[in-house]
């Protein structure tokens, strides 16, 4: 009996932890939710987390690190019949030489229009449509009822997205596809660093990549013409660095004018497209505009971003682009280029640019540090871009446009 007591009176009850009542997410400092959500960094995920409570709704306009992937670019160009045919009989009266005109510079044009639709304020179309925005958000409470579509999907343009960020450092923004269209099987990628103007762009280009497989190389086609189509083993034995006559006659030259200017209008477009998102974030250290496909990246650092602030940009008279200066440019050529990893670039072309008007002394250093070429693109084309710049260099100048 007299145990029984003792384990009675020696039996407590404990009542549960008051925490347990708490929200955890309350004891976390504010400062690791914001590394939290600089992790997460995708505009639309960080828009998901503003509605989570009053807390996050606060935090996230103070992140530092945004991206914006644009789901679709939607173009409101007229396409009625009576466009149509006039502009069918107005091909009727162009040359061989204003069809390719077309070819190459009518495809840049459209996705330009595009891209300034969805980078530019929100408007609506003539004909009452759906103006053509390119962020879509199911989820985003905050949209007006004027900004849906027939889907009940949302859409938003970057700029208006990223209003309600006040301390973006690093953003990125990408685009679904690259603006130039080029045939399977051909490599164009460029990287071009801007201020008020451009500051330097690198083309890396090959006619056709053949990847390491089973497929033998003599085996595949050339995708380009390049004028050099001898057997691919005597190609290799008696290069010696310089570019063949039959790249100059056979259109290897045009081809790669062609994916200079091309690359160089991409690359411009984008940077006047990027104006009202520079002037309405000061704090930017980092701007990047890339695509998915991985075609073209313009970079901006803080300094030229400052540029841009101090120095309007030259916009170009022809359309909503801004500028390109007079140019120097170098030109490095292979007709068979293969890497440590079995890639063969077939036709390779890397050209490096920088802006005619520089002094004696930057010139100089640039042309004794090529690192700025070397490492534009990541791996395997920044390892194709070391072994091109060690072959010889041939220079050409270009007026401005």
């Amino acid at each position: 009996m007299s145990s029984l007591r003792s384990d009675l009176t020696s039996s407590r009850v404990y009542p549960e932890p008051s925490y347990m009542d708490d929200d955890l997410f309350d004891r976390l400092p504010d400062s690791l939710l914001l590394l939290v959500f600089n992790k997460i960094g995708d505009v639309k995920a960080l828009g998901r987390c503003c509605v989570v409570s009053r807390r996050f709704h606060s935090l996230v306009p103070q992140v530092e690190n945004v991206v914006v992937r644009v789901d679709c670019v939607i173009s409101d160009d007229e396409s009625s019949p009576s466009s149509a045919s006039s502009s069918s009989s107005s091909d009727k009266s162009r040359t061989p030489f204003s069809a390719l005109f077309r070819l190459v510079i009518g495809g840049i044009v459209k996705p330009l229009q595009a891209l300034g639709q969805f980078l530019g304020p929100t408007r609506r179309s003539t004909n009452g449509a759906h103006p053509a925005l390119a962020v879509d958000d199911p989820d985003s409470s905050a949209a007006d009822s004027s900004s849906f579509d027939q889907s009940g999907v949302t859409h938003h343009s970057p700029t208006q997205v990223l209003k309600n960020f006040n301390e973006i450092r690093f953003l990125r923004i990408e685009l679904p596809s690259g603006e130039l269209g080029i045939d399977d099987g051909v490599l164009l990628k460029w990287r071009a660093d801007f201020g008020s103007t451009l500051d330097n762009c690198v083309i890396l280009g090959a006619s056709s990549v053949i990847h390491p497989g089973p497929t033998k190389i003599s085996d595949v086609q050339d995708n380009g013409s390049d004028g050099f189509c001898a057997n691919t083993n005597a190609a290799v034995s008696d290069d010696n660095g310089s570019i063949p006559d039959s790249f100059y006659t056979n259109g290897g030259l045009k081809l790669r004018v062609v994916w200079t200017i091309s690359s160089l209008i991409a690359a411009s477009a984008r940077h006047y497209l990027l104006q009202p998102i520079i002037s309405e974030h000061k704090t930017l250290d980092s701007l990047v505009l890339t695509d998915a496909d991985g075609q073209g990246v313009l970079y901006m650092n803080r300094d030229q971003l400052e540029e841009l602030r101090v120095k309007p940009l030259s916009a170009s008279s022809a359309s909503k682009r801004t500028l390109v200066p007079a140019l120097n440019m170098r030109l490095w050529y292979a007709p068979h280029l293969e890497l440590p990893d079995g890639v063969v670039l077939k036709g390779a072309t890397l050209v490096a640019i920088r802006p005619s008007e520089q002094s004696a002394t930057s010139k100089k250093e640039v042309s004794s540090d090529l690192s700025w070429v070397s490492t534009a693109f990541e791996e395997p084309y920044g390892t194709a871009a070391k072994m091109l710049i060690k072959r010889r260099t041939y220079c050409l100048e270009m007026n401005s446009f």
